[in-house]
């Protein structure tokens, strides 16, 4: 269970929660323009990834163009092509790079995957096929993509938001139930005529749902950065976006699955305009910022970055 959003403030900033039971071994990733993916590609990629065999496997990125691309659970509804060997096919392990290496807008990612069949071929024999659908934003529009027994859809996104079940469309309609929340205060359209009191700041949101399902999650990060306020400087919009998304944490122990219990593992947050992915994780809150421009971006070897998991506190 994962949360994703994008904002826009002077530039774009584009993030996603890892919610999940247990770490994988995901680290900060660098794939220059020349590393091998199986295709070629135009654009370098930063993000965060597991990488097996030499090869990340991205959970979420963004390329040195400017273009993010998130990928989150979608179990139960992802259902993806047969592979036949057809010259049009991207495997599901693909698709981030696959779109981010060679794309540099939302709008020339709509004309690539339209021309592809996303396929449920492997990675390896030990790593099923992940069921998923994405976001994938620029400095001007947001989409989701989801591909089920449907096929492959594509979905403008106004809200700027994308959590797990159910289907974007689904999301899209339950919406609707919380158009009468505001950040302003209430009037009363309940009962004219009778003085009702205002006893407290906030209430123009209540009904703002609180609990962790994706389907809550989604309303509640879409009314956050509807209404967020920050500066105009870089500074300003990386810490919005770690709000945004802060309001949709989980804190380890609140959400216990059959594993253990689903948590916040890391918070990302890709400045687009200045090519830095930044990330926090539940043991370290500080902010740690992977710069892709101070690298060699025309190698062919990953640049990999173990996270910094021990918490850092300042005392002054």
């Amino acid at each position: 269970m994962c949360t994703a959003a994008s904002f826009r403030k002077g530039g774009l900033y584009f993030g996603r929660t890892l919610d999940n039971h247990m770490s994988y071994g995901e680290e900060a990733v660098i794939a220059p323009r020349a590393f091998d993916f199986g295709f070629k590609g135009r654009y370098a990629i930063v993000g965060m990834a597991l990488v097996q065999g030499g090869y990340p496997l991205f959970y979420d990125a963004m390329n040195e163009a400017g273009l993010c691309m998130a990928g989150l659970n979608f179990v139960g509804n992802a259902q993806y092509f047969k592979s036949v060997g057809a010259r049009d096919e991207v495997a599901q392990y693909e698709f981030i790079p696959f779109i981010l290496s060679r794309c540099q807008s939302v709008e020339e990612a709509v004309e690539v995957i339209r021309k592809i069949r996303l396929t449920d071929r492997q990675f390896c024999e030990n790593l099923p096929c992940a069921q998923l659908h994405w976001m994938i934003s620029d400095a001007e529009r947001d989409i989701v993509v989801e591909c089920t027994k449907s096929g492959m859809q594509i979905f403008e996104n106004a809200f700027g938001v994308l959590t797990n079940n159910p289907p974007f469309g689904e999301q899209l309609l339950n919406v609707s139930d919380y158009m009468h929340l505001s950040a302003s205060q209430p009037e009363n359209n309940f009962f004219k005529g009778v003085d009702m009191q205002r006893y407290s700041l906030g209430m123009g949101a209540i009904g703002l749902p609180g609990d962790l399902s994706s389907r809550s999650r989604f309303v509640r990060a879409a009314f956050v950065r509807n209404n967020c306020i920050c500066g105009d400087g870089n500074t300003d919009g990386v810490n919005a976006l770690f709000n945004i998304l802060g309001s949709v944490r989980q804190v380890r122990g609140c959400n216990v699955i059959k594993d253990g219990c689903e948590t916040t593992l890391y918070t990302s947050c890709c400045d687009a305009s200045a090519g830095i992915y930044y990330y926090t994780l539940y043991e370290n809150h500080a902010i740690t910022g992977v710069g892709m421009r101070s690298r060699d971006l025309n190698s062919s070897e990953l640049y990999r970055f173990p996270l910094e998991r021990e918490e850092r506190i300042t005392l002054v």
